[in-house]
């Protein structure tokens, strides 16, 4: 009842032509004077001193990296206080991850170019950033850095380190207690192809990680399966390698969710050509429903986030793109709402105030209302940005939803991968998300898993986690959403 009702209004709103819908009234921007800072890239979230607000830093052309403090839904530029860049080399990517196992969010930035040395810096209980420097293997030259991922890929509990790289082979780091040490490139499948995009995921739910590449100027896409002792790359035999592009074409981004609540994590690959949506089939293979899902649009992609922005309980897709020749570029951003799971509908024209990215994209409650709201970055020409926009969404709606915090069992953040599931009192799957390994552009946050719901009844809440023996999960039962209204419910494996 509750879709059917929405499914009209968004035909309405459709019918109308334009203006926000009668379901959502669209988007606010915030700060926008103090925002507008042309060359801005990556965006990433996480709260750094732990006081409950969701914080965020973005990477500029300029080598500066801002870090802004929440303040109750007031941000402040506080980076140069607490020992950040204001200027230096260009980092193209941002990564929060807790290396050191203390509970604070640490911080890596990644240099665009192969001459410049990567950026790790300690987060120092909230109060000031240091960087590492050389002491770690992680900050080395050359590498011309896309996506970076903390993530567990062999399960012994702790962090490890994932490098893309645009000119060169990507490398893999394990975590030890002292640091990190590189994985032999025979085991770790150091692909030597232009990647841009990496996303991890269980695939085929053997309880270990596996890994997508989206790799870019005309090279095939890889699939490195984790057969824990080593990487086998079965794009091929998947179909998703998608070989044969010309050079001007490629994949540059990837995203990870469940965006027909089957239970089972699919992904959209967006790309300079079309982009490309493959459905996790359960059996261990993927299928293309790019076409009959209504995403094979032609355009120049560069990023993709997932999130239920209207909590109808289907997420929904973010989508940053260009068009124009280098020196030109303008937006061309498609906001695909999710028709109940049976397809998409790209709604950008409702919402023309947040078709203004080229770059970063990242669904994030700020506020924490139970609305996502949208960080957004444009990198390209003098009028760029870094915006943030509060979703408008009633109290009501916003109400319906969940936010849950998925923790390690001493209270830290880093579990990349790791998948929730929501159920309602009968047993329907409502809904399943993954704690982010990489997406938007180039960014990791470390933020909540946000939900909508049908309703407010009580929902069962399941988390399963990557182990040496295997997929664990743990189920909490009689969660009633009320009660978390504002804050989040926290999971942890045990």
């Amino acid at each position: 009842m509750f879709l059917a009702a929405w499914l009209l209004l968004t035909s309405s709103a459709i019918a109308d032509g334009g203006g926000a819908s009668a379901a959502h009234p669209g988007f606010a921007a915030v700060q926008p004077d103090e925002f507008g800072i042309a060359g801005s890239l990556s965006n990433a979230w996480a709260d750094f001193d732990r006081d409950g607000d969701l914080d965020f830093v973005v990477s500029i052309k300029t080598g500066e990296i801002r870090l802004y403090r929440n303040d109750r839904g007031h941000f402040v530029n506080i980076g140069p206080a607490l020992g950040l860049p204001e200027a230096g080399d260009e980092m193209r990517g941002l990564s929060w991850g807790d290396f050191d196992r203390d509970g604070w969010p640490d911080l890596y930035a990644g240099a665009t170019s192969v001459d410049a040395s990567n950026l790790l810096f300690r987060n120092e209980r909230g109060r000031a950033f240091t960087s590492i420097g050389a002491a770690s293997p992680l900050t080395a030259a050359g590498r011309s850095a896309r996506q970076s991922s903390w993530i567990d890929f062999d399960n012994d509990g702790l962090v490890d380190f994932y490098a893309t790289n645009r000119s060169g082979p990507n490398a893999l780091f394990r975590g030890t207690n002292h640091g990190f040490a590189r994985v032999d490139s025979a085991l770790a499948g150091d692909d030597p192809r232009p990647t841009v995009g990496a996303c991890w995921l269980d695939f085929d739910r053997d309880g270990d990680l596996d890994l997508f590449l989206a790799n870019q100027a005309g090279a095939s896409d890889a699939f490195w399966r984790n057969d824990g002792h080593r990487f086998v790359d079965i794009a091929e035999a998947l179909g998703i390698d998608r070989p044969g592009r010309p050079r001007e074409e490629g994949s540059v981004g990837c995203a990870v969710g469940d965006f027909d609540n089957d239970g089972l994590l699919d992904l959209v690959v967006v790309a300079y050509g079309v982009n490309a949506l493959y459905r996790n089939t359960g059996d261990g293979g993927f299928e293309n429903v790019t076409r009959t899902m209504g995403l094979d649009t032609p355009n120049r992609a560069v990023g993709a986030a997932w999130g239920d922005f209207d909590n109808d309980g289907f997420i929904d897709l973010f989508v940053t793109a260009y068009s124009g020749p280098s020196g030109q570029q303008v937006p061309r951003n498609h906001l695909y709402r999710n028709l109940g799971g049976t397809g998409f509908a790209d709604q950008i024209d409702l919402f023309p105030e947040i078709n203004v990215a080229d770059h970063g994209v990242q669904w994030v409650d700020f506020d924490r209302d139970g609305a996502l709201d949208l960080s957004l970055t444009r990198g390209y020409t003098g009028q760029g940005g870094h915006f943030v926009f509060r979703n408008r969404l009633s109290a009501d709606a916003a109400a319906r939803s969940l936010s849950v915090q998925v923790t390690d069992n001493k209270g830290r953040r880093s579990l990349g991968g790791a998948e929730v599931r929501i159920y309602a009192a009968n047993g329907q799957l409502l809904g399943m998300r993954q704690v982010s390994s990489g997406e938007g552009y180039n960014a990791q946050s470390l933020q909540p898993l946000h939900f909508g719901l049908p309703d407010m009844e009580a929902v069962s809440v399941e988390l399963t986690v990557m182990t040496r023996k295997g997929r664990q999960t743990r189920r909490y039962g009689g969660i009633t959403p009320a009660t978390y209204r504002g804050r989040a419910l926290r999971v942890s494996p045990r």
